[in-house]
């Protein structure tokens, strides 16, 4: 796995079980969230059309409320992106991304246990430990210092020992950790920038939801002898992700 090998044990499992949430005070509360978790998988990612029942399980299993603010806690299994942080610009506020959506990136992106991910963009870390649940080896890429500190954090609570957070530019990606077998955008964007799609390795996924004003759409690159090709996948209404502004062009 290269560079990546140093910081992190090959470690594939998680320290926890769904019950366990480390900020419940009491196991009425611990219960009333495992119960909303699981009816978060029957009505919102099964009857999605996902049918991986790794993603299902993985989804099943990581407390989505360990990654909200306690005050929003009671919120966290809606079915909606989630905001876990506010900013004087509303653009630029962050969010948790809507589970359905989730679930189906990770469907349509096909981690498999021996992958290498680079999620770019995972705010307070909820997806970063779905996707450790999922592959070899996780690499979060986030831009915001505190919510990286956050991530590292609740991460390091719950047993995500294959897993690691990291401070950068997210369309900038993180080479010297790569290549990647797959790269998650946790956001919408207006296109994807060349220097995510030089991080795949030969045979990578990358996948994100491509949104130019309204409507989105999900969206599978893959790499093919040194080529990239794309193909769309599921609609998705993702807020946008910070940093991937589209560059006008200069016209005379």
């Amino acid at each position: 796995m290269g560079a990546i090998s140093l910081l992190l044990p090959h470690i594939f499992t998680f320290g926890w079980t769904v019950d366990v949430h480390p900020k419940a005070k009491c196991r009425g509360m611990m219960s009333e969230f495992a119960a909303a978790r699981h009816n978060m998988v029957e009505s919102q990612v099964r009857t999605s059309g996902v049918t991986n029942p790794r993603v299902i399980a993985a989804m099943q299993a990581v407390p989505r409320e360990a990654f909200v603010p306690e005050a929003r806690q009671t919120l966290a299994y809606l079915g909606e992106d989630l905001r876990v942080k506010d900013a004087e610009d509303a653009t630029n506020a962050r969010y948790l991304m809507e589970p359905r959506t989730l679930a189906k990136l990770a469907e349509l992106a096909d981690i498999q246990p021996g992958d290498l991910v680079l999620d770019v963009g995972p705010a307070t870390g909820y997806s970063t430990a779905v996707f450790a649940r999922l592959a070899d080896t996780v690499v979060a890429l986030e831009s915001d210092p505190d919510l990286a500190e956050r991530a590292g954090k609740t991460l390091q609570e719950l047993g995500a020992d294959n897993a690691v957070v990291t401070e950068g530019v997210l369309a900038e990606g993180n080479a010297k950790q790569g290549p990647f077998d797959v790269i998650v955008l946790n956001g919408a964007v207006p296109e994807v920038p060349q220097a995510l799609l030089d991080q795949l390795k030969e045979g990578g996924r990358l996948v994100a939801v491509i949104r130019d004003g309204g409507a989105g759409k999900a969206r599978l690159y893959s790499k093919v002898h040194g080529a990239v090709g794309q193909r769309d996948g599921f609609d998705a209404g993702t807020r946008f992700l910070p940093g991937f502004q589209k560059v006008e062009a200069f016209s005379f």
